[in-house]
């Protein structure tokens, strides 16, 4: 498949989603939650759905502009494992993709970063946790309405950060603020307070980097970074 290195990276106020994966009963809760989070904070979160690689791939072509996170599944009716990944990037390579597994592997965490993706997240246990990781990417809009201070950052500038064994996770920049601070032994309350955000919005990053990170805890964390 050629490479298609024409267009513009994604749209910084975009805040659709792609869902891709060919069992309808994943679409539907993913779908259902992100039209709660988005009721919830006002946002207007389009969210465009595929069952194969090729659907997603078209849907891209049409929708990009709109489409702020590609969630894709590594097991399609026409791609399966690391080729799906590979063929979607291989069109599009500068597009947001989020790996969606039903497997909680620490080494496929590795692998598809390494790929190109921008995060690896287990579907296996509460989705929930999928959805702390599009809050914290920004499709539900900024950090928090009341983080306007001179400490703010942009949410959709990205730095990167190099995990225990070597890969490469992009972190936006707000994620790498908590992530230092959370190093230093700071409580969600210190940070919140630090960053002026609200706690649940900590609670949100924390979720998102443990996700990054293939680990279970914060404890787990700190322990392999430092």
């Amino acid at each position: 498949m050629e490479a298609l290195l024409d267009h513009p990276p994604t749209d910084q106020r975009a805040r659709g989603l792609l869902l891709v994966d060919d069992h309808d009963l994943v679409r539907l809760g993913l779908l259902t939650l992100v039209q709660s989070h988005a009721a919830d904070t006002g946002e207007d979160v389009p969210v465009f759905e595929a069952r194969t690689l090729h659907e997603a791939i078209e849907l891209y072509r049409h929708h990009r502009h709109q489409i702020r996170l590609v969630l894709l599944d590594l097991h399609l009716p026409d791609a399966h494992g690391m080729s799906g990944l590979d063929d979607f990037l291989r069109a599009w390579p500068q597009a947001p993709v989020v790996v969606l597994s039903g497997v909680n592997d620490p080494g496929l965490t590795r692998h598809t970063i390494a790929r190109g993706a921008l995060a690896y997240l287990p579907k296996s246990g509460d989705l929930r946790h999928v959805i702390d990781f599009i809050r914290s990417q920004g499709s539900f809009g900024p950090d928090d309405q009341a983080d306007v201070t001179p400490l703010r950052r942009e949410q959709t500038t990205v730095s990167t950060w190099h995990g225990v064994n070597g890969q490469r996770l992009t972190l936006t920049e707000r994620q790498a603020q908590v992530l230092e601070w959370l190093l230093a032994g700071a409580s969600n309350r210190d940070i919140a307070e630090r960053a002026h955000l609200s706690e649940g919005t900590v609670k949100n990053h924390v979720s998102a980097l443990l996700l990054l990170f293939g680990v279970r805890s914060r404890a787990q964390l700190i322990s392999q970074l430092r």
